[in-house]
């Protein structure tokens, strides 16, 4: 067996973000599905997709401009 890893420097603290969920642009079709599908993904469980959603919304309202 060989001997496991030993690191001399502590791990890196990332912070925590506490900023609120993207809200859907009114009106937008594009913001409405990404919203239904982010409450969807939430109610089963499935995080990895509500972080999409939000990136994808937080990026969507480029185009509305």
């Amino acid at each position: 067996m060989s001997e496991p890893m030993r690191y001399s420097t502590p791990p890196i603290e990332l912070p925590l973000r506490m900023d609120r969920e993207p809200l859907p642009i009114e009106g937008c079709a594009g913001c409405r599905e990404l919203a239904e599908l982010r409450s969807r993904a939430r109610a089963v469980g499935d995080m990895t997709t509500v972080t999409d959603c939000n990136v994808y919304l937080r990026r969507h309202p480029e185009g509305h401009q």
